[in-house]
């Protein structure tokens, strides 16, 4: 009896490895993101070593192949990336790509991605565009959203009592989404919005726009922007005394935007995160490890490609093959919860619905260590800040 149980389980193995396919014998995963640029310090480099952690984690191969990274810096242009991703799809047989800290860039590739049957996996492109009319089978964004971001921050102003909003955008597709995803959230409310300016991406001299806020009177000053646009439009707000009287909210904030406000002056500021490093400990162990390659803690971007990266090998191990479509059916089928993402699901139309975080910024005088810059002030479950499926997405995909 014990040789036939054997043998049946040598049958089986000897099946799966036959159907178990990969592409040109390698797994090959790209990090397309801003690696010199106003994003880079949110992403970049540290982008680039949170997918090497993944691809350790899964101990360098996947189905008995070898898995190899590779990484280009998209410089935030969309043609530039277009150019960089039909290369690596066409000559360099990459099969999928993460991370976009600029949205426009995500919406370029995805196109190309869906005619040559390869996956993306934005973790830091979040414009819900990218979940509307332009959706496609192949592509999940994988970290958060701007309409996600939006609803954990902007409910919990309006809930305090902030009824009257004034936006600051970065003018283009990122800064726009940001704005008009917050705007539904505010008016739902019971708030309003009582003006706006949009600013130049990337920005550098904030100050007619802040002075065009402060003139408005509206109780929170909503910055529509990330990276250093937030970071100087901050610090900016603070020598002019803004801060004192109106409240400065950043509709997305990383925590190395924080790190270089300093605690003194982003203190108090509600902010909502896919991942927070000091949540727990299993965010607190991964997050030792990627501090020991880059000495400093992981943005929730950085975190998402590690998220996406290993998910998505976990998936091509289980579904035998590289192959896109089955590949994501895989993932469509999987539970995602890891140190980064919890309670995750993926939609059909590309959306990794999941547990959110609302934090709020420690005053200098709470922070007990490096990187002790957050108080979780709750966690926002994925059904009630992540929106519904959009029917632009239901249409296109007819």
């Amino acid at each position: 009896m014990q040789f036939k149980k054997l043998s049946v389980c040598l049958a089986a193995c000897a099946a799966l490895a036959a159907h178990a396919q990969v592409s040109d014998d390698v797994v090959k995963i790209g990090v397309l993101n801003d690696l010199s640029g106003i994003y880079s310090d949110l992403s970049g480099q540290g982008s680039v070593a949170a997918a090497r952690l993944a691809i350790e984690e899964m101990g360098g191969k996947v189905l008995g192949k070898p898995i190899e990274l590779v990484f280009a810096d998209h410089q935030n242009k969309p043609d530039v990336a277009a150019n960089l991703a039909r290369g690596w799809f066409d000559q360099g047989k990459v099969d999928m790509v993460t991370d976009f800290p600029t949205a426009s860039t995500a919406l370029a590739v995805m196109e190309i991605a869906k005619q040559k049957n390869r996956i993306v996996m934005p973790s830091s492109g979040l414009a819900t565009a990218i979940l509307g009319e332009k959706c496609n089978a192949l592509t999940a964004q994988w970290t958060t959203n701007t309409y996600a971001l939006a609803a954990g921050t902007a409910r919990a102003l309006v809930k305090e009592g902030k009824k009257s909003w004034y936006f600051i955008t970065a003018d283009y597709t990122f800064g726009h989404s940001l704005e008009k995803d917050a705007s539904e959230v505010i008016a739902a409310g019971g708030g309003k919005v009582v003006g706006s300016s949009r600013h130049p991406f990337p920005g550098g001299d904030f100050s007619s726009f802040l002075l065009k806020a402060q003139s408005s009177g509206a109780d929170v000053i909503a910055l529509a922007n990330a990276g250093n646009d937030t970071v100087n439009a901050i610090k900016q707000a603070n020598e002019y005394g803004i801060t004192r009287k109106q409240v400065v909210a950043p509709l997305l904030a990383y925590i190395s935007d924080v790190h270089s406000i300093g605690l003194e002056k982003a203190q108090g500021m509600y902010l909502s995160e896919a991942f927070y490093w000091d949540f727990d400990d299993r965010s607190r162990a991964w997050s030792k490890k990627f501090f020991e390659k880059q000495k400093r803690m992981p943005t929730a971007a950085q975190a998402g490609v590690y998220s996406a990266t290993l998910n998505y090998l976990k998936a091509v191990q289980a579904a035998g093959t590289d192959e896109a479509k089955a590949v994501m059916a895989q993932l469509r089928k999987m539970t995602i919860d890891d140190a980064v993402i919890r309670h995750g699901k993926l939609r059909e139309d590309g959306a990794l619905v999941h547990d959110m975080l609302l934090l709020q910024v420690k005053a200098p005088a709470e922070s007990k260590a490096p990187w002790d810059y957050y108080k979780v002030k709750t966690v926002l479950k994925g059904a009630d800040v992540y929106p519904a499926i959009s029917p632009a997405c239901q249409a296109a995909a007819k």
